[in-house]
């Protein structure tokens, strides 16, 4: 069997007329007829390039050296900014990153849905584009060429990690202990057999959760333990499957007291949480998004509210403060305890969580046969096509709809528009600064017509 032949890249670097973005982030030029995808390139710019891979229809270049820059240029506030593929828009104003984001979804809602809102509200912008992400999963790799542990996240459009002493974009609890942790896990028996380590910050606590391949020696797991001693951090290791989670430090005393939180002051409101859960990744977009979602809505007392997809209770709760009987749907057994564990915890019993399966028809489900009158979705990425279908055969006066995938969004606004309802309002929200992420929000409201 013939072995394929690897290309031979170009050497000479390329120059490019950027044109504009690609959805990814990415600057488009054109050579010859070929499309060129070009890394830290902006609309407007010309730069020299180097080819970092090559296809039929087109090549990925990478920025060398900015010839003419674009206004909308800045420098990145992160010096690995080029080489990381944890954020791929350092290079790009806010301003202009948060246009993109709009334009995308523009794009999207035409191409996809064949749709416009009747509003476009002003996008939702974070305090500080830095230090806002609580959530990571930072991988970890001996190098023996350098005889030093790397923990991080992949360079861009390769499977190697970056070498960073620190990230800004990280809560600075995580990102500025980079080194810190490097150097702890070279000094550990277990530095080559610690593939990932996780990383969740609530309010007042940040933890770690360290993916042991081998039962580590006690040597290891005191280091473990003073590290998170010094740095005051949770320490969890996960010898397993993410059921094998557990805390070793501060000591448990057992699963349920395995917790980080957050507040929810508009509503008094405190979530608690296990690290492994699904949490969103800016606190203070996360506030402002749940504020909009409940004022959306507009619950009355008196009136049944569906949640899907609603995780530990993050949307569920808050609306359960506004009087009306919410019931939350997941498909994730553990969410479904913890949100019956945030909503006894805060004292709410005006609400109640299910664990069903969000692929198919539900209507027939006991906590559905008496219909809502409001309704809140929050999907996952590939959207839910076929769960709106059956959402507007409750006939609620009012969805409001949480993406993290604009064409999905798109796409399922256009479901619902041929079944009644009119798309009101959407705009983005800004949960991923410095990176291509389109995180929106929309409301429908049911055609009187």
């Amino acid at each position: 069997m013939s072995r394929r032949r690897r290309k031979v890249l170009p050497t000479e670097p390329v120059r490019c007329e950027v044109e504009k973005l690609s959805h990814d982030g990415r600057g488009i030029a054109r050579q010859d007829g070929k499309i060129l995808f070009v890394d830290g390139a902006l609309p407007g710019e010309t730069v020299m390039a180097k080819v970092v891979s090559t296809r039929s229809k087109f090549d990925e270049l990478r920025t060398l050296e900015v010839l003419q820059a674009a206004p909308d240029r800045q420098k990145p506030p992160c010096e690995y900014a080029d080489l990381c593929g944890g954020c791929s828009l350092q290079h790009m104003s806010s301003d202009a990153q948060i246009g993109f984001k709009e334009d995308t979804l523009r794009e999207q809602f035409a191409h996809f849905g064949g749709i416009e809102p009747e509003e476009w509200i002003e996008p939702m912008l974070p305090e500080s584009t830095l230090g806002y992400r609580r959530k990571a999963r930072m991988g970890v790799r001996f190098v023996k060429a350098r005889e030093s542990v790397l923990v991080g996240f992949r360079e861009k459009r390769n499977s190697f990690l970056t070498d960073i002493d620190r990230c800004v974009v990280l809560d600075p609890r995580i990102g500025e202990r980079i080194l810190p942790l490097r150097t702890l896990l070279h000094s550990m028996d277990a530095y080559a057999r610690i593939p990932q380590v996780e990383v969740a910050c609530g309010d007042d606590m940040a933890a770690m959760v360290f993916r042991n391949m081998d039962d580590l020696s006690s040597g290891d797991r005191e280091k473990l333990i003073a590290f998170g001693q010094a740095h005051d951090l949770h320490i969890y290791l996960q010898p397993k499957g993410p059921d094998t989670v557990h805390r070793i430090w501060p000591e448990s005393a057992g699963r349920q007291d395995e917790r980080l939180s957050y507040r929810l002051d508009a509503f008094d409101l405190t979530m608690k949480f296990h690290p492994m859960d699904f949490t969103q990744v800016n606190a203070g977009i996360n506030k402002d998004m749940v504020n909009r979602a409940v004022e959306w809505l507009d619950v009355q007392p008196g009136e049944r509210v569906l949640d899907l997809f609603c995780g530990l209770g993050n949307f569920t709760l808050p609306l359960a403060r506004k009087g009306g009987q919410v019931v939350g749907v997941e498909g994730d057994d553990a969410m479904v305890a913890r949100g019956r564990e945030n909503a006894e915890m805060n004292g709410l019993a005006n609400v109640s969580f299910h664990g069903a399966d969000l692929h198919g028809d539900f209507t027939g489900q006991g906590w559905a046969k008496e219909g809502f009158d409001k309704i809140l979705i929050d999907p996952p990425r590939s959207g839910a096509e076929e769960i709106c279908k059956y959402l507007t055969a409750f006939n609620a006066s009012r969805i409001v709809y949480v993406s993290c995938n604009p064409a999905t969004l798109a796409r399922d606004a256009g479901v619902m528009a041929r079944n009644g309802y009119r798309l009101v309002r959407a705009g983005v929200m800004d949960m991923f600064p410095h990176t291509t992420h389109v995180e929106s929000i929309a409301l429908f409201e049911r055609d009187s017509h």
